[in-house]
């Protein structure tokens, strides 16, 4: 199956039938995958990616129409002061990032069409973007003087600590694979919903939609606040929990250890999303 085969279809029946074939292209959930980005943003991914497919887009395009959308969110804050219609603007802005984000992966698995470029690409964007949002928050803020200056070490903690948060989710997911442990959700699992909804807080989806309360600052604060505070201790928690499995784990193949390979040498050689 290829990008080619369904360019120029726009039919709604094409896009009914590349929606069914979607079923087929979803990847395991995490062990710690989030509620939102579990069970409401993989859907809506699902329903982009099918569109692209029949619009004929490769996974790069959905990614680099992802980063539209994510980046003018993130200026608007910038640029505009604080208010309610601002805020909706945002969120909508960046919630359609975050579900492009996850139509790009499963068009790539759908067209079998991942490379490791691709996978590089969809990573720089998130990683941009999860220390930029928190940064332009900031920059907002102090522009348009909407809080006391003591507050906006909270955006500027939060780019730390989220930028952290996403580097070591990476490498340690980089660390498994090399080993051969995947961490993956059992669906015989009772609990494995409940893990999901208590990591809601560091959940990406969850921020988006935070910014309709951007028009009441003092409110908007206080519930980022409280965001960026569980994340921290998530971190710490997680970064105890991660570093105690790692240190049991066997070995790495002779010449898989990250220190010793070549970096254009992928870790993931099926170039999955």
């Amino acid at each position: 199956m290829s990008v080619k085969a369904a360019s120029g279809v726009g039919s709604f029946p094409a896009y009914r039938s590349a929606l069914v074939q979607m079923g087929t292209a979803q990847k395991n959930a995490a062990r710690s995958a989030p509620a939102y980005s579990l069970y409401v943003n993989r859907r809506l991914g699902r329903y982009l990616a099918a569109l692209a497919y029949t619009a004929g887009l490769t996974p790069n395009a959905v990614t680099g129409i992802s980063a539209v959308f994510t980046f003018a969110g993130i200026a608007l804050l910038v640029i505009f002061p604080p208010s309610l219609w601002l805020g909706v603007a945002v969120a909508l802005l960046l919630a359609t990032g975050y579900a492009l984000d996850s139509a790009d992966g499963q068009l790539a698995r759908l067209t079998r069409t991942g490379s490791a470029a691709g996978e590089w690409l969809d990573h720089i964007v998130d990683a941009v973007k999860t220390s930029l949002l928190p940064l332009a928050l900031m920059v907002g803020l102090y522009r348009f003087d909407a809080v006391p200056p003591l507050l906006l070490l909270v955006p500027l903690f939060a780019a730390v600590a989220c930028a952290v948060l996403f580097f070591s989710m990476m490498l340690t997911e980089q660390l498994r694979r090399q080993r051969g442990v995947e961490s993956l959700a059992d669906g015989s699992r009772r609990l494995s919903w409940v893990r999901s909804v208590l990591v809601v807080p560091m959940d990406y989806g969850l921020l988006c939609w935070v910014f309709v309360l951007y028009g009441a600052v003092p409110v908007f604060m206080t519930v980022y606040t409280v965001i960026v505070a569980a994340t921290a201790a998530f971190l710490v928690l997680a970064s105890v929990k991660w570093f105690r499995e790692l240190s049991v784990l066997p070995e790495a193949p002779r010449g898989k250890h990250l220190r010793e390979t070549v970096p254009e040498t992928p870790s993931d050689p099926g170039g999955q999303r």
